[in-house]
């Protein structure tokens, strides 16, 4: 693991599109908005390996109320190393000294890594349902 090295800044936009292609999202995001988006961030984690972005999160919202954990991405050449828990662990750590009390923090986890986030506190809660629409020509859907 000591090869790999924590970075704290949001990801280059060149680096956000290269990890988004690399986990297959590219069919999924508006490269053409995304700069703006990332200005917008509240905190961002990169990890390194020798000169390459392979891992990256962000967290997102209004800085008060809530919080949503956004675009946790390893490149699949790293994976299974233990990148993905270093990503965490600095938000957590950022979402401990930064979040007020009952701050409400969010995230959607791709399919079949809802466990991995378990680890960290982030389950399911009764009498509630995640839901979310995606705008696409002009619609929500």
């Amino acid at each position: 693991m000591n090869q790999y090295k924590t970075i704290n800044r949001i990801p280059t936009i060149e680096e956000y599109k290269n990890l988004c292609t690399a986990v297959g999202w590219e069919d999924y995001m508006n490269f053409e908005v995304a700069e703006e988006s990332l200005k917008k961030s509240l905190f961002g984690v990169l990890i390194q390996y020798k000169d390459e972005i392979v891992g990256m999160g962000r967290v997102v919202g209004d800085g008060k109320i809530y919080f949503y954990i956004q675009d946790v991405a390893v490149d699949p050449e790293h994976q299974s190393k233990g990148i993905g828990s270093l990503i965490m662990a600095e938000i957590t750590d950022y979402l401990m000294k930064n979040a007020p009390e009952k701050s409400f923090v969010g995230l959607f986890a791709s399919a079949g890594k809802e466990s991995f986030y378990t680890k960290y506190g982030f389950n399911k809660h009764e009498g509630m349902t995640g839901m979310f629409g995606v705008i696409h020509e002009r619609e929500i859907k």
